[in-house]
């Protein structure tokens, strides 16, 4: 079956996390919202000035127009090239590789040169199309070609125009707020996010520890409401699942306890009139009584696998060997492979109630010989009990760690029980902070290994 896909395998662009998508959110907003400001500020002031600083351009033109004809020939070379010095000096210095680089018009000079020819007319000499009416020159200053049509001929003279138009070089003054004014709402929802991440971790380590078994510390009420609703949700859901889980566990406790007073006395009522009942009836009877007194303790053992109990520090193999010895004084001989391990804190008798768990399941359903191990590796130290029956449906494997659970008959063979002991190991593994791995092949046994952390959560 293949994998849904992940959010990252979906859009590889698009941040996983809640605040890199807040920060990328924050980004594209503010640069809209830059470019925004810009179209208004075009559309609203520049556009407007363009206008107005054109019909004065057109009137001075005129002016000049004018006044170069009602000079004398000889004079108005001198007239325009005083005008146009005046010019030069009236306008900010250009340095020789911004005169470069301005060459060419901008787009709003481009527009206020339309503006211009429009005003001064379309069929007006001075806006012939023949040859360039506008030029910048090596001073970087704007230039308008005016055309006299004299009794001696056509003149050209080139008029320049430095301070009517009032946009300047470009100096990254934009740039410079927009990346400013980002990086201060990237600091703000950076640290806004931060408030909100941490409240949320703790919710998050509370629920893993809620869910191995372990009753996690109350998350703090205060703060905003909607954390503190949070808070007071998960704490509220903690506390009923630890009085629901306590009053089961204290209903087995009762039920099993009570069961054991029936079943003592229809033990010793068998064992009274062995000699007066059929010798297999009496077996038969003895056995029943046995398994159930075994079901009734399976309860009890999964009633109390929640108590609490002090960590120590303790030798897996030495707690292997014990195991190993009980076994032995019922006439079940179990095979050690023993490695070199740390010790580690753990719960003894709880640990001790899950090892006798896999041990007894692997007796109880599979086939001799049973193999106890230990080991360590990368992700902890591990205790494995593993038999040589017919082994499990993988698809079976899952379903039998949960309580009351029972494997297919076909599959493992053995007295039928409560379905308990699988489940009280998984409790106990994960009260250690640990896990329950279970292995199976068709004719090869169930390998069933506890692994703990190094550390230790007990």
């Amino acid at each position: 079956m293949t994998p849904p896909a992940t959010p990252q395998a979906a859009g590889g662009w698009w941040p996983r996390s809640l605040l890199g998508r807040n920060l990328l959110l924050m980004a594209v907003l503010i640069v809209l919202g830059q470019l925004v400001a810009a179209v208004l500020v075009r559309q609203m002031i520049f556009q407007p000035r363009v206008a107005q600083v054109a019909d004065g351009v057109a009137r001075n033109v005129g002016a000049l127009r004018a006044g170069l004809q009602a000079l004398p020939p000889a004079q108005r070379a001198a007239f325009v090239e005083a005008f146009n010095q005046q010019a030069v000096r009236s306008a900010p210095p250009v340095a020789a590789e911004n005169a470069a680089r301005r060459a060419l018009l901008s787009p709003m000079e481009r527009q206020f040169v339309q503006a211009v020819s429009r005003r001064l007319g379309a069929d007006d000499a001075a806006t012939s199309t023949s040859q360039p009416v506008w030029r910048r020159d090596s001073t970087g200053v704007l230039a308008l070609r005016v055309v006299h049509q004299g009794p001696e001929g056509a003149e050209t003279y080139w008029l320049n125009l430095p301070s009517v138009f009032p946009t300047r070089e470009f100096t990254g003054a934009w740039l410079a707020a927009t990346l400013a004014s980002m990086l201060l709402a990237l600091l703000g929802a950076w640290w806004l996010q931060r408030h909100i991440n941490r409240p949320l971790a703790q919710v998050v380590a509370a629920a893993r520890q809620l869910a191995q078994g372990q009753p996690p510390a109350p998350l703090p009420e205060d703060g905003p409401e909607e954390i503190a609703t949070v808070g007071r949700s998960f704490n509220h859901m903690a506390h009923s699942l630890a009085a629901a889980e306590q009053e089961r566990a204290l209903m087995l406790a009762g039920v099993s306890h009570d069961l054991r007073t029936p079943l003592t006395k229809l033990r010793l009522g068998v064992e009274i009139a062995g000699a007066q009942v059929d010798a297999p009836l009496a077996a038969s009877m003895a056995r029943s009584i046995d398994e159930m007194d075994g079901i009734v303790g399976q309860f009890l053992q999964f009633a109390r696998s929640g108590e609490a109990e002090a960590p120590t520090t303790a030798s897996l193999n030495d707690l292997a060997q014990a195991v190993a010895e009980a076994q032995a004084d019922h006439g079940r001989a179990v095979r050690l492979a023993l490695d070199t391990l740390p010790d580690v804190p753990v719960r003894p008798q709880a640990l001790r109630r899950a090892l006798d768990n896999l041990v007894e399941n692997a007796w109880r359903h599979g086939t001799p010989p049973v193999l106890l191990r230990t080991g360590a590796d990368a992700d902890g130290v591990w205790l494995e009990v593993q038999d040589q029956g017919p082994g499990i449906a993988p698809a079976e494997l899952d379903r039998i760690r949960q309580p009351f659970a029972r494997g297919d008959g076909a599959a493992r063979s053995g007295a039928p029980g409560a379905g308990l002991g699988l489940a009280i190991v998984e409790r106990v593994a994960r009260s250690h902070g640990g896990r329950l791995e279970l292995h199976s092949a068709p004719g090869a046994g169930l390998r069933a290994r506890l692994v703990l952390p190094l550390g230790g959560q007990a």
